[in-house]
């Protein structure tokens, strides 16, 4: 198995939804992760989506819409909802691409700052060719490929977000006490346990630092 990580943007800034653009636009909702999309055996696409703000002004979008079947909300400052709606043609045909092969979306799915999503795909290189030829049909949306690689099912999608050398140094920073409170090891031990000079280990450290946060907050 390989997997595939991209972010996807609508061309011309457009949403990618009617329904993603109305909660997009109002500064009272924050959009945060994806953990399910489906689509249904009557075309419509059931979401189960976290995000933080205003639920009332999220009920209020979703009872206007003459796209939406039914949805749900729990919870409160960090809530999630369940969704049930008439997707558009690429959403449609992408989900259609995910039922008919072996093509998996790893979850959740993360808006970044200027509400894009990034996607992990799992599959083979068989499968991303056709994603590939979808991608190219799609006027809509642009497709940007960040990284690729075989799948380790034993690496979780944070792993595959920074280098094997800057896990190296992450794991013997962690077990050095490098992070404990208070700190129990210097750049200079972390270095001379593994063979690199102070600034180098201040360096990994600080890209896979930057790549974690970055996925968290997003």
């Amino acid at each position: 198995m390989r997997y595939l990580t991209v972010l996807i943007k609508p061309n011309g800034g457009k949403a990618f939804h009617p329904l993603g653009k109305e909660l997009t636009r109002d500064p009272s909702i924050e959009r945060r992760a994806i953990h399910h999309i489906e689509l249904l055996d009557d075309d419509t696409v059931l979401l189960f989506a976290e995000a933080s703000g205003s639920k009332e002004r999220y009920k209020q979008i979703m009872e206007e819409s003459p796209l939406v079947s039914s949805y749900l909300t729990a919870g409160d400052d960090r809530w999630m909802a369940v969704s049930q709606f008439e997707p558009t043609e690429p959403i449609r045909r992408s989900l259609e691409l995910q039922r008919e092969s072996l093509l998996v979306i790893e979850t959740p799915i993360h808006f970044t700052s200027d509400n894009n999503i990034k996607i992990t795909y799992i599959g083979t290189n068989e499968t991303f060719s056709r994603l590939y030829e979808y991608a190219d049909e799609m006027d809509q949306l642009a497709f940007d490929i960040l990284k690729m690689g075989d799948y380790n099912a034993n690496r979780s999608s944070f792993n595959r977000m920074i280098t094997s050398r800057q896990e190296e140094v992450l794991e013997v920073a962690v077990e050095l006490g490098y992070y404990s409170d208070p700190r129990q090891a210097s750049l200079e031990d972390i270095g001379e346990a593994i063979g690199i000079s102070p600034g180098t280990v201040g360096e990994h450290l600080r890209k896979a630092e930057e790549r974690v946060f970055t996925e968290l907050v997003h």
